[in-house]
């Protein structure tokens, strides 16, 4: 069995100090008793001196400890560190739909794309076959026309949505800001961009996927009403749509596991994740570190509202 150091020299001291009791008990009888009383006298009060002080001390000694270690907790507490609110829930909800529904059509839409290949000949007969795995995509693609359109509304009706699309317009300031990031990677500039609320990074996924999912869903309706289209349309509409479809879904695919990954979570900035994407919130740290601007807006705002609120109250 596997001994416990601490635990052992826990016992050790109360080992020594019980000795130590018993030690100086048998001097002090010895001093103040010799010659009065009995021996067998002397030993039984000197047992039950020694069982008094050692329960006394053994209880002191644990409270001290106890004391100790509460004490020594609670200055290896760090004070958490204040957070902001940087998602709301709608938001989030729609970026949690957007993720599950684009992991579904990556997942079910390459092997499609290469289904003369080994490999994707195995995925259909895992998935029960080319039939199962084309519903499965449909059903992906479902959850993506569902947060397209919910984001449009998202977007018209709410304070939130409209004040994020205002911030995610592309202004001549993110071009600059892509010219000085470059200058620092080459090591011409030591200074980094200073970023609002959206960097050029984040507004350029933003954008990305706005034109993947007009490409996306808009061949993607005209194959799977196919037979309806070509009523309609000519057939090179059709093969436009799917090599549309096919193309775009593999640059989509890159664009989101290679680009958008490492931006929000493999990057040692983010490292392991941006959690932003699940709580909402972001420390303040990484606020001042990745939008100082926004920061400084937010601070200003709160600032001038408790001015205003002073004023008021001088005034009532």
């Amino acid at each position: 069995m596997r001994r416990n150091p601490g635990k052992n020299t826990e016992n050790d001291m109360l080992r020594e100090l019980d000795l130590d009791i018993e030690k100086t008990l048998r001097d002090t009888i010895e001093r103040e008793f010799k010659g009065k009383v009995s021996t067998e006298l002397e030993e039984k009060l000197r047992e039950k001196l020694k069982a008094e002080l050692s329960d006394e001390v053994r209880n002191r000694v644990l409270r001290i400890k106890e004391e100790l270690e509460a004490e020594l907790s609670k200055k290896e507490e760090k004070p958490k560190e204040k957070e902001y609110l940087r998602f709301g829930l709608s938001f989030r909800i729609q970026h949690w739909v957007l993720l599950g529904s684009c992991l579904v059509l990556i997942i079910t839409g390459i092997p499609l794309k290469f289904h003369e290949t080994g490999w994707a000949r195995v995925f259909f007969g895992l998935m029960g076959g080319v039939k199962t795995s084309g519903l499965i995509h449909r059903v992906g693609a479902a959850g993506l026309g569902f947060v397209a359109v919910f984001h449009v509304f998202y977007t018209f009706f709410s304070r939130e949505g409209r004040h994020d699309f205002k911030e995610l317009i592309p202004r001549p300031k993110d071009f600059l800001d892509f010219l000085t990031m470059v200058k620092y990677f080459l090591g011409i500039s030591k200074t980094k961009p200073r970023f609002g609320r959206f960097s050029y990074v984040e507004k350029f996924d933003y954008w990305a996927v706005y034109w993947g999912m007009v490409i996306m869903l808009g061949s993607g309706i005209i194959l799977w009403f196919h037979n309806a289209i070509l009523r309609v349309f000519p057939k090179f509409v059709a093969d436009i749509a799917r090599e549309a479809h096919s193309d775009e879904g593999l640059l989509a695919t890159l664009a989101i596991i290679i680009w958008h990954f490492y931006n929000a979570h493999l990057n040692p900035d983010n490292f392991p994740m941006n959690w932003a994407w699940i709580t909402g919130r972001i420390t303040e740290s990484t606020m001042l570190h990745h939008h100082p601007i926004e920061y400084e807006r937010m601070i200003g705002e709160k600032v001038a509202k408790g001015m205003k609120e002073s004023e008021n109250v001088k005034s009532s």
